[in-house]
């Protein structure tokens, strides 16, 4: 099933979505990877707010490359998202509701997720300088000192993903898997022969 959602991704909409769904969002999302989680926790710990909304918002695991003269954004593919998975829950209990990223996540991000009612988008890995196109405005809103690794506000427009693990705790890696091998148990799919 294919979908359209505007940001703020409400409990409401995350509901709405499968594993294995085509969503387009549009609106704006946050980027924060591995440094900017670690000052992220840092905050949290000290008691201090963080720098951007996180109830209903969507977090993307980027490091964006420069920006060229008259682009808003280098290259903007996703990294491996379980180098958030220690830091993924705290935020999952504070109204985070969706990620972008690329790769499995922990049974402990997972679990947090199904209680948050929370998605987790793939996007797709080497597709760095299409998927920038879809953004149309960047600014970096905190730890300027991370340059790349920075907090970003980015706002998109259609920005292609797949539900990768809905808020129920689907997960199109184990059932992408299990489809693929109930079709062609004993011998390659027919494309391949």
């Amino acid at each position: 099933m294919v979908h359209r959602i505007q940001v703020p991704l409400t409990r409401e909409k995350a509901a709405a979505i499968s594993a294995g769904d085509q969503v387009y969002i549009s609106g704006d999302l946050y980027t924060a990877r591995d440094a900017a989680h670690r000052r992220l926790m840092e905050l949290l710990d000290e008691g201090k707010p963080l720098p951007f909304p996180v109830k209903d918002t969507v977090i993307y695991y980027v490091g964006p490359s420069p920006a060229a003269p008259g682009q808003v954004i280098g290259s903007a593919g996703p990294t491996t998202s379980y180098r958030m998975d220690a830091w993924t829950p705290r935020l999952l209990e504070r109204g985070l509701r969706g990620m972008i990223g690329k790769g499995k996540r922990s049974a402990e991000v997972i679990a947090a997720m199904q209680k948050a009612g929370a998605v987790y988008f793939g996007a797709l890995g080497g597709a760095g300088a299409l998927l920038s196109r879809r953004i149309i405005k960047a600014q970096i809103i905190a730890f300027e000192d991370l340059e790349t690794e920075a907090i970003r506000k980015i706002t998109v427009e259609d920005f292609p993903l797949t539900v990768v693990i809905d808020s129920r705790g689907n997960n199109l890696y184990e059932t992408g898997r299990e489809e693929y091998l109930r079709q062609y148990a004993g011998g390659l799919p027919p494309s391949f022969k």
